[in-house]
């Protein structure tokens, strides 16, 4: 009683974590939570599954994480989420939950849901339990914008995309909010460049790093020297098979790397050190590792469609994802003129400095605060409870 008449004056925030396994659903929390926590009258509250525990750690001890333990699985998850947590969001008097996914507990109180996840993938993937997990996932996404309180979308063209037909009240709820890059990623010197291309990406089919490799092949054709690097979790195991039979089908065992994960000092050196970051996804609506390699000073060839031409601006050669000779061309055109190098990495640091966490933070609480209950009404409650 004591401890919720004391916090009575701060908005209680639950951070619905569960769905953030891997890439940029961890860089968003590990980077937004423990700025959201520097706010005076916020109350972060950060539920994570035990089997999360080591992507985040203790993130700020301003930071109440929550640790639960339940049988961690697709469907299992679902229940929990709708189910349990919107009965623990109640008991704790939650004031507004943050699900940093397409979707959330739909019943929870005064729910904020971000939309980083693109649905397009649903058209390109063949395995038919891959494709039901996608259209589960545009259900619940459709069904959690008609619930939630607000909804903020990680670049214009996440909102156009997953609001396409959507009423305008619908559309009227999200707020477009780009991620941030922190000051860890700098450039580097132009010297320490090295003959390797550079991917950064876990490794799934919208990543689209067949057509890469396929142009890879026609690189080295005029330069032969050229490797591929890639560095990220393959998260999705058949597709990195796939991949792997495609770099001995076409004979490139020596001149393409796996990497794995990397640390975060470990990518800014491969930013740093490598002759051209590429980045072929089909389906992205933000691109974290687009803004790191930009802040880098990495020149950048990437897909010219979905979000990336709103990230990078002017600071990349962009090609057509689906055609390996125009992904070759681009890459040729980047590694036969060094000038053109030169000029897309000062660009690329320029485009950097548009983003960072401290804005994606600061925006994201005015968000919270415009859903948020009065505080004074807060504190009258509170106070009854304690009198009463």
């Amino acid at each position: 009683m004591a401890r919720n008449f004391r916090s009575s004056d701060r908005v209680r925030v639950l951070v619905n974590g569960i769905h953030a396994k891997s890439g940029g659903g961890v860089t968003y929390l590990r980077n937004i939570l423990p700025l959201l926590a520097e706010e005076e009258d916020f109350e972060i509250h950060l539920f994570i599954h035990k089997d999360q525990f080591k992507l985040y750690g203790i993130l700020d001890e301003r930071v109440h994480t929550h640790v639960l333990e339940y049988p961690n699985g697709f469907f299992s998850n679902l229940l929990w989420e709708q189910l349990a947590l919107p009965i623990l969001a109640k008991v704790m008097s939650v004031d507004v939950t943050l699900s940093p996914a397409n979707y959330g507990p739909l019943l929870a109180p005064r729910q904020i849901i971000v939309l980083r996840n693109s649905l397009a993938v649903v058209g390109r993937e063949t395995r038919l339990l891959k494709r039901l997990y996608w259209i589960g996932l545009a259900l619940m996404t459709t069904m959690s914008l008609m619930f939630c309180r607000r909804a903020v979308a990680v670049s214009g063209y996440a909102k156009k995309a997953l609001t396409f037909g959507m009423p305008r009240q619908i559309r009227n709820k999200v707020t477009v909010i780009h991620h941030g890059i922190t000051n860890a990623f700098v450039p580097g010197h132009s010297t320490q460049r090295r003959d390797f291309l550079l991917a950064v990406s876990d490794i799934y089919i919208q990543k689209n790093l067949h057509n890469l490799i396929h142009a890879l092949a026609i690189v080295r054709e005029k330069f032969p020297q050229i490797r591929l690097k890639i560095a990220g979790r393959a998260v999705d195991a058949g597709y990195l098979t796939e991949i792997e039979s495609l770099v001995e089908k076409l004979e490139l065992e020596e001149a393409v790397e796996f990497l794995g994960h990397k640390t975060t000092d470990e990518l800014i050196d491969l930013y740093q050190t490598c002759r051209l970051f590429v980045f072929p996804s089909t389906v992205e609506t933000f691109g974290n590792p687009l803004v790191e390699a930009m802040a880098c000073g990495a020149p950048i060839a990437c897909s010219g469609v979905a979000a990336m031409p709103e990230i990078v601006g002017d600071a990349a050669l962009l090609f057509s994802p689906l055609d390996p000779s125009d992904i070759a061309a681009k890459i040729i055109r980047a590694l036969e003129d060094e000038e053109c190098r030169s000029r897309l990495s000062e660009l690329s640091i320029q485009r950097a400095k548009a983003f960072s966490w401290r804005s994606t933070a600061h925006k994201l609480a005015i968000v919270i605060r415009e859903i948020a209950p009065p505080l004074e009404r807060k504190f009258h409650s509170a106070q009854a409870r304690v009198t009463s």
